[in-house]
């Protein structure tokens, strides 16, 4: 991502940078004075913290408090809005959340990141800017992500499962790659993220299928890329998860 270090992060409450990234581009662990709010206005990206991974299609944002580590990687092409907030509109928490985009909070942003940073800030960018702290303040934390284990053989499975969601290894073939005992593994990852890998791989192929259905892919297409044996089975699961179908989600 680019760096702010060049960047007067004081001379206003909100910087805006926008910049357009390859597909496969990949941002080390990093962390921002201030906080940082990623928001794709096209593609998709992934989003993974020391506790969390998110998955980011252009419907939401998500927001990352200031001093907590973070890597970023796009799936495909990424137009990036990147806004930089004053750590006083912490809200509330050190942890990072889903924020869901509407089109009015979009407009705001695009128009954020469109301010020059080397020039006064007009009557009417500071409007703009203290509209969108409140549209962001104000926004529902939506709860789509991945809890993320801290043992590091256990990381090593997440990390697997996050760049294939569709793999079918079993429980035994995923305490094989961790180094661990079938009985361990499967005590460590349930106290460490509150789930077995079943589930959580189930909770992080739903998530894909979020991102993929944003994007505009078929529902069937979709059911077999993050590994569902039938789109009936995917719908099905889909509708338990969410409460809706997945046709609500496609674009």
């Amino acid at each position: 991502m680019k760096s702010t270090v060049d960047i007067d992060l004081d001379c206003r409450a909100v910087v805006g940078l926008a910049d357009e990234y390859p597909a496969s581009f990949r941002d080390p662990a990093h962390s921002h004075e201030r906080i940082q709010l990623l928001y794709a206005s096209a593609g998709v990206m992934s989003v993974v913290t020391d506790t969390t991974s998110y998955v980011i299609p252009p419907q939401r944002a998500v927001w990352i408090p200031s001093g907590v580590p973070h890597e970023v990687s796009c799936r495909g092409p990424v137009s990036l809005r990147s806004l930089y907030i004053d750590p006083r509109y912490e809200r509330g928490d050190p942890y990072c959340h889903i924020v869901e985009v509407s089109q009015l909070l979009k407009a705001l942003i695009i128009e954020v990141t469109q301010i020059p940073l080397d020039v006064e800030l007009s009557a009417r960018d500071e409007q703009v800017i203290n509209l969108l702290i409140r549209e962001l303040l104000d926004s529902p934390k939506i709860p789509y992500a991945a809890p993320m284990p801290n043992d590091r053989r256990l990381v090593r499975v997440c990390r697997q499962i996050l760049e294939d969601p569709s793999d079918p290894r079993d429980t035994n073939e995923w305490a094989a790659v961790a180094g661990m005992s079938r009985r361990s593994f499967t005590r460590a990852f349930k106290r460490e993220t509150g789930m077995g890998v079943a589930v959580w791989r189930q909770q992080v192929r739903l998530l894909e299928a979020l991102s993929l259905l944003s994007t505009g892919s078929p529902v069937t297409s979709v059911a077999m890329d993050v590994g569902y044996e039938s789109p009936s089975a995917f719908c099905a699961m889909f509708q338990k998860a969410f409460g809706v179908p997945p046709s609500k989600y496609a674009f």
